[in-house]
């Protein structure tokens, strides 16, 4: 038999932001299918027309290209097995629908929901099932008559899988090995419902599965437990030749480990749990996003990666070629993994150092001139190549920065009492003497002859150079002073001393 080409989807419901966990299973099914030539497919499954939220799918969309995850086929890439958005599929649903019933493997049900309350509130723990199915209203309990009649008089129902009791399924699932039921535990799920005219998610991902020809599910475990009841239904069908393997991926868990993760934790940590600022359009709640908050793409991509999957290796930097090259599904953990928000922030900061200095500048010349600021590209790049170590955001460097840009208009208390001595303003106006007979600003120009000066003069190296960074800068931090005062150039540096000495005295 012909082998398969690898077809994978990503199919989300538009009724909010995308939450990170489903970034990274997306993520997942792209490194999946690059790594086997296969496709991505991306399908809407808005089915549930009650939790539809306008321009989550736009949102959706954005995120990705962001991100850089491309798709293949779907929703505003076209294809061959489209639609790719299931309340547009409902013909093709109630097409299988009467294949179902017609075959015996579905019935249909006319309990209204006080009925079935009624009925919850009698049996404990009541389910819908091969014990319970006979004292209900339904098809198999109806004569072929009433249920015609009913049907006639567009009485609303849902049609229920019917399942039968003493099967052991088995799921094989590539993560987590073989994964066997007992049918008994099953309720008879509802597969459509006649009030809006569509499937429920169990028939529709099934029939959309097959029809667009994955050959695998990979989803989040919380899939897991309705995986036996998919198989059921690809044997019901006939399809189990063509059925796709499953994955079921581990829950990412709050950065304490225990539960799952919320937005509620990103709130009270401070930390995105969507790629994008998500604006709610019911409440106008602002969410903050990845993107707005200065992380780089690669840096999200690389970072969800290893959240639940390991290399094997002691490598943690990843390109997206290199991901693709080097993931393995069968390696990915059974259990949750914790969502270390530092470690996102650590790699963001690599990923600054890994960029060249060129690029940082472009980030960060739009944030100087927003300050006020008119100075060259070049300028900019210079202060990036000496100050990117220090930041894990391109917007940190402001703050830590300003003082190449605008010359401290007041020096910090602290610095001051513990850096200026008595004898520094004596110092600092002999260095200012020293610095103006120097032709060569340049690093390596003032630190020959100023060195010279200090060890001929006896003076401690610290004091000066304490006192001299306080006068430039304003506080006690900052790269080498000579790479500060060649910045400045030698007319900047001199007023700042002066002012300095006059302040301070």
């Amino acid at each position: 038999m012909q082998e398969r080409e690898v077809r994978v989807r990503f199919a989300p419901s538009p009724t909010g932001p995308l939450h990170i966990g489903g970034v990274r299973t997306a993520l997942y099914n792209y490194l999946f299918a690059r790594q086997h030539g296969g496709k991505l497919i991306f399908r809407i499954e808005d089915t549930d027309s009650h939790r539809f939220v306008p321009g989550a799918e736009e949102y959706i969309l954005e995120s990705f290209k962001w991100l850089g995850i491309k798709f293949d086929e779907g929703v505003s890439f076209g294809g061959d097995c489209g639609p790719y958005r299931q309340s547009e599929r409902r013909e093709i649903y109630k097409k299988y629908v009467r294949q179902l019933l017609d075959a015996g493997k579905a019935y249909y049900a006319f309990d209204t929901p006080e009925e079935l309350q009624k009925k919850r509130d009698e049996v404990k723990n009541f389910q819908y099932d091969a014990h319970t199915r006979m004292e209900m209203r339904n098809s198999l309990t109806l004569s072929d008559d009433e249920v015609k009649k009913l049907l006639a008089d567009d009485e609303q129902y849902t049609v229920r899988f019917k399942i039968e009791p003493g099967q052991e399924i088995t799921v094989h699932d590539l993560i987590r090995g073989d994964v066997t039921v007992k049918s008994d535990i099953l309720d008879d799920k509802v597969l459509y419902k006649s009030s809006d005219e569509l499937p429920t998610y169990h028939l529709a991902n099934i029939v959309d599965d097959h029809l667009m020809g994955i050959t695998h599910v990979i989803r989040g475990e919380e899939w897991l437990p309705s995986a036996p009841l998919h198989v059921l239904l690809y044997k019901a069908f006939g399809w189990e030749d063509t059925m796709p393997q499953f994955a079921h991926l581990p829950l990412l868990l709050k950065p304490e480990g225990k539960g799952k993760l919320s937005k509620r934790d990103g709130d009270r940590l401070g930390f995105p749990v969507f790629p994008l600022e998500w604006h709610d359009p019911k409440t106008g709640e602002v969410s903050s996003g990845y993107r707005e908050s200065g992380y780089f793409p690669e840096a999200v991509v690389n970072f969800l990666a290893l959240l639940g999957w390991n290399p094997g290796t002691d490598q943690e930097i990843f390109s997206l070629d290199e991901l693709v090259k080097a993931f393995d599904i069968e390696k990915c953990s059974k259990s949750g993994a914790k969502f270390d928000y530092k470690k996102g922030i650590w790699f963001n900061h690599e990923y600054i150092l890994r960029k060249s200095d060129d690029e940082i500048a472009r980030l960060f010349a739009p944030i100087v001139a927003n300050n006020g600021i008119d100075t060259s590209l070049d300028r900019v790049r210079q202060v990036v190549h000496m100050m990117k170590d220090r930041v894990n955001f391109v917007k940190e460097l402001w703050p830590l920065c300003s003082f190449f840009f605008i010359p401290p208009t007041s020096y910090d208390e602290k610095t001051v009492r513990k850096r200026w001595k008595e004898y520094s303003k004596q110092q600092m106006t002999e260095l200012a003497d020293v610095l103006a007979g120097i032709d060569d600003f340049s690093v390596d120009g003032q630190e020959t002859i100023v060195m010279k000066w200090v060890e001929d003069k006896g003076y401690k190296l610290g004091d000066v150079m304490n006192a001299f960074r306080l006068a430039l800068v304003g506080i006690g931090k900052g790269p080498g002073m000579f790479d500060i005062s060649a910045f400045l150039g030698k007319e900047e540096t001199l007023s700042r001393l002066k002012k300095a000495i006059e302040v301070l005295g």
